[in-house]
């Protein structure tokens, strides 16, 4: 175990878009601290000595908070930094921008066929209309709507 990792550091995840005068880069960070721990149960599988397997235990404590107040598992390797660990354990608002923006804008919500290859195929085309309009956003060429 990297005994470094225990301390509480902050880090900065992403660049928000909400500045204040406390935040005025809209700054996305928090503290974390990230240690080696061997998580205990009967369904994880055991190395052939018996022992479990190690992995992160990711765990936010806001500046203004008495404990931590979100904690995650990974398995990503030991040499992870902790702003990667961080990154990864934050990236789930983008799973869920993204879930939105397919839901509302792009009609995944809109199916009620009754047929897995019907339902297969609308899933296709509005995770291919989304994926355009990603790009076309990330494309600086392309014109602003209105």
């Amino acid at each position: 175990m990297n005994a470094g990792r225990s301390a509480r550091r902050t880090v900065t995840w992403r660049q928000g878009t909400k500045t204040s005068k406390r935040n005025p880069t809209a700054e996305m960070r928090s503290q974390f601290t990230a240690l080696r721990v061997r998580p205990a149960n009967k369904d994880i599988p055991r190395a052939a000595d018996g022992s479990l397997p190690e992995c992160w235990l990711i765990a936010e404590w806001p500046h203004d908070t008495a404990e931590p107040t979100d904690y995650w598992l990974s398995t990503l390797s030991t040499d992870t930094p902790l702003r990667e660990l961080v990154r990864i354990c934050k990236i789930r608002w983008r799973v869920e921008h993204d879930y939105r923006e397919l839901k509302d804008g792009l009609s995944l919500d809109h199916f009620e066929g009754r047929s897995y290859l019907g339902w297969h195929r609308h899933v296709t085309l509005a995770a291919l209309a989304q994926a355009f309009c990603t790009l076309l956003r990330l494309d600086p060429k392309a014109p602003a709507q209105a």
